[in-house]
């Protein structure tokens, strides 16, 4: 392209953005930050101002290909060798100080083990308030120093001390706020980042416009005008704040409308946002809080009401009543006090914060984020040991609990196996705070651009070598090949498989594209139940280890470090009693143990921010899945399932095989990560088989916070999980809570679509709707559809699997649509016909990103998700529901186009395999 060219390009997406109420979009191409150094250098140039402007305040930092030109460039003007007036030496090194890593280190190095003592000192000074050095970096720091010298050793020097972080300001001791109730209810992050927004992401200002409503944008700023000197705090009044996935960018857009910019030359990143709920923050949401250096409230404002006789109050329905503790009315002004860790309002204590301020947050909080300090403590140990000195205590220690004679659960043996850095031979207990290494990691691909430019600003460049198994995914964005998917995929699979991660795409084309739902692989490519998985999706929860849903970021840092640092979460222990009943599907268990759970213990939510051990024995890891997944709407921070011998070995045969597929298919790289996980099942098996180490299972003696015991003999319908959309009590809406036998709708519920698919499906699913078409073809001589029927496989694998057994044949049959590979949809599906439909592998309708269903259907779905505007949006005569149940009962409402009745279901499902369930015989303890 000519000299220019690709500027005036830029210029004239200036001029669209400025339409839309947009800045500039930040620049991370190298060739249009060269056309604008050049512009810069010349004199008489129209353009040299703005490019003045563009070049110190409109590039992205870390690794991206013009941050390395500008790195280049602020070199030759520190060495004398280009002079910019608006730019002396100083402002440089003052760039280069806020540019995180990347060629901005190799350039501070390249200075300041020059031979200008000036530069050098001055270079050092800037070197020593940099944490992201890679492994080149301090090799070049190691040599230098081993050859004596003395700036070497002086940066070293500061390194061992943490002078990078001692030295920044403190912690403000009193935070003015000012409350925003964003809603009442539990928040979804889906208000704060809309799935459908999902191609946006990684335009942080223009994502920004999707977060909640324009006119509560607006309210937003009219608080920030009112009250200067506070913050707005956003809060989930009698409910959660950021429930149903992590969603980094939910997290952005709250710091990009109330937070504060982490740095003046970096467009668009801002840090610091305060959110509150009312039940708190869900864990997976204020992890990525964390990783912002920003606070987490649980303010704790409505409590359960008793009586004088101390008596729990109920209301008409069985519930507890609520009342009011204080008022966070949005506009109330509250201090935050960080000493004393107690939030006021002027002289009156409200709660105290202790949980939000411990020294762990106080320091994310302190370094603007938890990244820093991840990078900070593994820069300050390479300090030390390389001058052969004991790194000063600066830190806070990791917290180690430690029980005398108390047994470990099964989540606190995983954390004592993958700890790092704690004290030797000691064992850890729920509520330690530690860093551990992670085995495996999942990037999906509405998230993946943002973990990608994470990993830019944090300078990394390849995957740590002590992950076991890195993947990234393409299900998010499977349904619909349109120019959004075009733009973003491929350059997101080229970017991750450069990185050292096995990729759904491959950039070279030599296998076909996977869409395969992230989870299902994720559960594959684990191959050892004492694993630690990290996985940028809130239904990152393997049947197999240990596995937390995380933001793009904490995925990003995964991927560059192989470690996270948690703290041990409690455990709240699951088992079964009784026996399922013939016609009753796995599902219908998994949402009886939210029903039970939540009358065992008067509507409190014990699942919530814990552990759920499920002792899950007998069923294989696809099945499990079913359970483990669903946790996350349980509002558990994650899952563990406790499996017998032979049951852990068959699901890692199975998890071999498709292993293999994916190698045999070509997907492994030149590091033969794939191969080297079958050699690790491999090993596991044989470990288990010889009784050298059994299947993971808790101490005999270990200490719960609650122990949950499931009946399956009151299990006598199947259950559905309801949005009760029209409940009176907004906060009781939305909330995955609300768990119904089909009898509750009386058989006249009119269902408008059904939808069989997304993570919460196996193979067995799929059989099951091929089963049912048999089995009411034999009863009524044809099936007729009364409802559109979407269907969409986890995995390619299985499809592959349905073809050989017969069962694809007959889906085929009843299908008046299939997917094609060669001719995939480019535009999403705005009409239904009362048909079904034989989607694409991948998430499809519960994303919500590309299909949805008529706005103001009601949808009966095997989805995760029932959230306000997710898979349908409200319309103007009704609301959208979506409504969760098991396969079978998807499939007949929607041959119906209604909820059955019960013995119309029992009908439909005589003599079928429906997914079984047997709790062991034996306790499962070790």
């Amino acid at each position: 392209m000519a000299f220019g060219a690709i500027y005036n390009d830029y210029i004239k997406e200036i001029e669209e953005r400025k339409a839309l109420g947009l800045h500039p979009k930040p620049i991370d191409g190298a060739e249009l930050l060269t056309d604008i150094i050049a512009q810069i250098q010349d004199a008489g140039n129209p353009h040299r101002a703005d490019s003045v402007k563009f070049f110190i305040y409109n590039t992205l930092p870390g690794t991206t290909p013009a941050a390395a030109v500008k790195a280049v460039f602020l070199k030759e003007i520190i060495l004398g060798n280009a002079v910019v007036e608006e730019i002396t030496p100083a402002f440089a090194f003052e760039l280069l100080s806020h540019m995180k890593g990347g060629k901005s280190i190799e350039v501070l190095l390249d200075l300041a083990l020059g031979n200008d003592a000036a530069t050098a000192k001055a270079a050092a000074d800037v070197l020593k308030t940099q944490v992201f050095l890679y492994e080149a970096d301090t090799d070049r720091l190691k040599a230098a120093y081993a050859n004596g010298n003395a700036i070497a050793k002086e940066i070293l020097e500061s390194y061992a001390k943490a002078e990078f972080f001692t030295q920044l300001p403190e912690v403000q001791e009193e935070i003015k706020v000012v409350t925003y109730i964003a809603a009442e209810g539990d928040i979804s992050t889906d208000l704060l980042s809309p799935g459908n927004q999902a191609h946006s992401r990684s335009d942080r200002e223009l994502h920004g416009l999707c977060m909640m409503t324009p006119a509560q944008q607006q309210e937003i700023k009219d608080l920030q005008m009112q009250f200067p000197d506070a913050s707005v705090m956003l809060i989930a009044e009698k409910g959660t704040m950021g429930v149903g996935s992590s969603r980094m960018s939910g997290v952005n857009n709250v710091a990009l409308w109330t937070g504060k910019q982490a740095s003046p030359y970096i467009p668009f990143v801002n840090i610091a946002p305060i959110v509150g709920g009312t039940n708190g923050i869900s864990p997976i949401f204020l992890t990525t809080v964390d990783v912002t250096g920003g606070i987490g409230i649980d303010l704790k404002n409505w409590v359960k009401k008793h009586d004088a006789d101390g008596n729990l109050v109920r209301n008409d329905k069985g519930e507890p009543v609520l009342e009011e503790v204080y008022s966070v009315a949005t506009g109330t002004v509250l201090t935050i006090n960080t000493k004393t860790k107690k939030l006021y309002n002027g002289d009156q204590e409200l709660i105290d914060l202790s949980k939000s301020f411990t020294p762990q947050k106080l320091e994310f909080i302190k370094a603007g984020g938890s990244y820093a300090v991840v990078f900070g403590k593994k820069i300050q140990t390479f300090a030390a040991q390389t001058l052969g000195i004991e790194a000063p205590t600066v830190f806070a220690p990791s917290k180690e609990i430690s029980i005398e004679g108390q047994g470990l659960t099964a989540v606190e043996k995983i954390f004592n196996r993958n700890a790092v850095g704690v004290t030797p031979g000691k064992r850890l207990y729920a509520g330690s705070d530690v860093r551990v290494k992670v085995n495996i990691v999942g990037s999906q691909d509405t998230t993946g651009l943002m973990t990608a430019q994470e990993l830019e600003s944090m300078a990394a460049t390849v995957i740590s070598p002590s992950v076991d198994g890195a993947y990234q995914s393409g299900c998010h964005t499977a349904s619909v090949w349109d120019k959004k998917a075009q733009a973003n995929i491929p350059k997101l699979m080229k970017f991750m498989n450069d990185f050292g991660v096995i990729t759904a795409r491959d950039p070279k084309g030599v296998y076909h594209s996977m869409t395969d739902v992230i989870h299902k692989v994720l559960n594959d490519i684990t191959v050892d139940e004492w694993a630690i998985i990290i996985g940028g999706d809130s239904h990152t929860r393997m049947s197999k280890g240990v596995a937390f849903g995380a933001d793009s970021g904490t995925v990003a840092l995964a991927l560059a470090t192989g470690e996270a640092s948690m703290p041990i979460p409690e455990s709240v222990k699951v088992t079964f009693k009784g026996e399922m009943k013939e016609h009753m599907d796995f599902r219908d268990v998994v949402h009886a143990t939210q029903l039970q759970m939540l009358q065992q213990f008067d509507g409190e939510n014990v699942f919530q921010g814990r552990i759920i051990e499920v002792h899950i024995g007998t069923l294989l890891a696809d099945q499990a899945f079913t359970f483990t997944d669903w946790t996350a709407e349980m509002k558990a921070k994650a899952s563990i399932c406790i499996s017998q011998n032979d049951t852990l070995i068959e699901s890692l045969e199975i998890a071999k095989s498709r292993i293999q597929i994916m190698i045999d298919k070509g997907m492994d790289n030149h590091n033969h990560v794939l191969q080297g996980l079958i050699d690790r099942a491999n090993k596991r098996i044989e470990e288990i088989e010889s009784g050298i180490k059994p299947a993971l299972t808790p101490d005999e003696n270990a200490k719960y916070y609650a122990e949950v015991v499931i009946d399956l003999d009151v299990i006598a319908e199947p259950m559905i999980a309801d949005p009760d959309v029209n409940n009176e009590d907004v906060s009781k809406r939305y909330t995955h809570d609300t768990i119904r036998t089909i009898s509750y709708y009386g058989g006249d519920k009119k269902v408008d679509l059904g939808f069989v698919g997304s993570c919460m499906v196996h193979k067995g699913d799929l059989k099951i709707v091929s089963q049912m078409l048999r089995n009411l073809e034999e009863q009524q001589g044809e099936v007729k559809f009364n409802a559109p029927l979407v269907v969409a496989a986890p995995t390619y694998n299985i499809i592959d699997e349905l073809k050989a057994e017969g069962d694809w044949a007959l889906l085929e049959k009843y299908s008046g649509f299939e997917f094609s590979d060669l001719l995939p949809k480019s535009t999403a599906r705005t009409e239904y016909e009362n048909m079904m439909y034989l989607e694409r592998p991948g998430c499809n309708l519960c994303m919500g990103n590309q299909e949805k269903a008529a706005k103001g259907d009601t949808v009966m779905a095997t989805s995760t998700r029932l959230f306000q505007g997710r898979v349908v949006e409200d319309s103007e005569r009704k609301k959208g529901e979506s409504l969760l149940a098991s396969t079978p009962v998807v499939v007949l409402s929607a041959i119906l186009g209604r909820i059955p009745n019960i013995e119309e279901y029992k009908a439909a499902v005589e003599g079928i395999n429906l997914t079984k369930f047997s709790p062991s015989t034996k306790e499962l303890v070790g």
